[in-house]
């Protein structure tokens, strides 16, 4: 498997795991998306990972129910390029932009302040509509 990675993921994916409980939730396969996730999380950052068996099939989508984490939604996040895959849960989305091959996209680090923000918040929702301007 070869995987090409975006932009400053290695220093997101760092600075992710010391605020955050952090979980895989991808749509993908296992037998795919596994092999390319032990590349790109060499530290473990990853305490769990999800894939499309574990989503829900909804209007032709796989959308990613966060309550399927057992966690309080009030303090849970999706970072995802889709909208349709947190669908069940748009107030907890930080949107990211799709990536393909841009070597000097910075999108990542661009969002390293908004989780620093987050990470001290009680409750997501509150700072997330701060951000968002409603």
């Amino acid at each position: 498997v070869y995987v090409l990675k975006r932009p400053y993921v290695d220093e997101f994916l760092q600075r992710m795991g010391e605020m955050f409980e952090c979980v895989l939730f991808t749509a993908s396969l296992s037998k795919y998306a596994d092999p390319v996730t032990d590349l790109l999380d060499q530290c473990g950052i990853f305490r769990a990972r999800l894939f499309r068996e574990s989503c829900v099939f909804h209007q032709g989508c796989y959308v990613k129910d966060l309550s399927r984490l057992g966690r309080e939604l009030h303090k849970t996040l999706i970072l995802d390029n889709s909208p349709a895959s947190y669908i069940f849960h748009p107030n907890n989305a930080v949107p990211v932009v799709s990536w393909f091959d841009d070597v000097d996209d910075a999108e990542l680090l661009h969002l390293l302040p908004v989780f620093e923000e987050l990470s001290k918040a009680e409750n997501v929702y509150t700072h997330l509509d701060l951000l968002r301007g409603q």
